[in-house]
């Protein structure tokens, strides 16, 4: 049987991690800028993640959610107490992509609107719900018309005022930051005023921070920023540090109905006691604040790089925009000449996401590696 091919791989087997660097198959160290796509979010092999998980899954690593799991409570507890949540509830499951299909449908049961309101640009994963409020038409399902979408440009606050009064929208979804996007940053006013009207319209406000969400951004949640709360946020990625996770944090207003929603993998014992671990050592080593610090740095020295167009970003998401394709710049020189891993979003830009204990002296490091790639 074949691999059904639905990525285009490098030519590279990455087989140990350690901290912020990985080898491959033939011993070659690289540094990780990736962070396995927003990932690994306290470091490859932690050794206090290692133990929690090994411990665990010695113990029992799973049985159905017809039991109690006090691990779930232990992560909802933490989760809440490191996001300013603490007054939200959790629903456990496993991948981004279904955090918002289950957002999507808590806020059409809510208020039973049809509609949603989305930006350009925006991805919010491949399944059929949270790619039709993916602005790309190579994820976005055309046949499917269980509800129907408008997308309006990121800042944009007339528009999105204009579509929401009409009173027809179950909820609006914004990435934190967009990251396939290109690393775009909304404004902290805009944020703002659409909490405003989403609260006026009796629109459900869902927050998507499976990226940009667990201290990536300097914050916990990219739009703390803007010092709002949502209705629903939905994180994953850097929630389990690779072990399959994903949880929508929802408000106090929404009612729980049984059967409604439902998982059979979803807070299982071992990816419990792994997340409670990662919440423990972000913590622990201060990995929010090194997240902002070392971005700041690294946003600032890229910014003197002249043959760059663009740098966006906030802490350890960084954007690095070319006027030309970037291929051969990632592919061939960064990662196959400097042994450096790194993200794209679309044909010209660099996207930086890595563990967030990224030293400064790895940033130093990485900043040396990528000015050689553009002489």
């Amino acid at each position: 049987m074949n691999l059904f091919e639905v990525y285009s791989l490098f030519p590279v087997e990455i087989v140990k991690g350690k901290g912020c660097h990985v080898w491959d198959a033939n011993g070659q160290e690289y540094l990780d800028l990736y962070g396995g796509h927003a990932v690994i979010s306290v470091g490859h092999a932690h050794p206090k993640y290692v133990k929690a998980i090994s411990e665990q899954v010695a113990t029992l690593g799973f049985y159905s959610n017809s039991v109690i799991n006090t691990l779930q409570q232990k992560l909802a507890d933490k989760l809440g107490k490191a996001s300013g949540y603490d007054d939200y509830s959790l629903f456990l499951i496993n991948s981004g992509a279904e955090a918002n299909e289950n957002a999507i449908k808590l806020a059409s049961f809510y208020n039973g609107r049809k509609r949603v309101l989305a930006f350009h640009h925006s991805f919010h994963g491949r399944t059929t719900a949270a790619a039709r409020v993916t602005d790309n038409p190579k994820f976005s399902p055309n046949a499917y018309m269980g509800f129907e979408v408008t997308f309006v440009d990121l800042n944009d606050i007339e528009a999105v005022s204009r579509e929401l009064t009409t009173g027809s929208y179950c909820a609006v979804i914004i990435e934190g930051i967009q990251g396939v996007g290109g690393i775009q940053v909304p404004d902290d006013q805009f944020m703002r005023d659409l909490r405003a009207v989403s609260t006026q319209t009796n629109t459900v406000l869902i927050l998507d921070e499976i990226q940009s969400g667990y201290g990536r951004s300097g914050k916990f949640f990219a739009h703390q920023y803007a010092d709002i709360k949502a209705d629903i946020v939905t994180v994953a990625k850097g929630i389990c540090n690779g072990l399959p996770m994903a949880g929508v944090i929802i408000a106090p207003f929404f009612t729980p109905v049984a059967g409604q929603l439902g998982t059979t993998f979803g807070g299982n014992h071992l990816a419990c006691a792994g997340a409670c671990a990662v919440l423990d050592i972000i913590e622990e080593e201060k990995l929010v604040e090194n997240a902002a610090k070392v971005g700041d740095y690294l946003l600032s020295e890229l910014k003197k790089i002249s043959k760059i167009k663009e740098v966006r970003g906030r802490g350890l998401m960084i954007g690095i925009e070319f006027e030309e394709p970037i291929k051969e710049i990632r592919n061939e020189r960064l990662l196959m000449q400097q042994h450096v891993f790194t993200g794209v979003a679309g044909t010209n830009t660099i996207r930086l996401l890595p563990p967030l204990c990224l030293s400064m002296a790895e940033a130093e490091d990485f900043i040396e590696r990528f000015k050689k790639c553009l002489l």
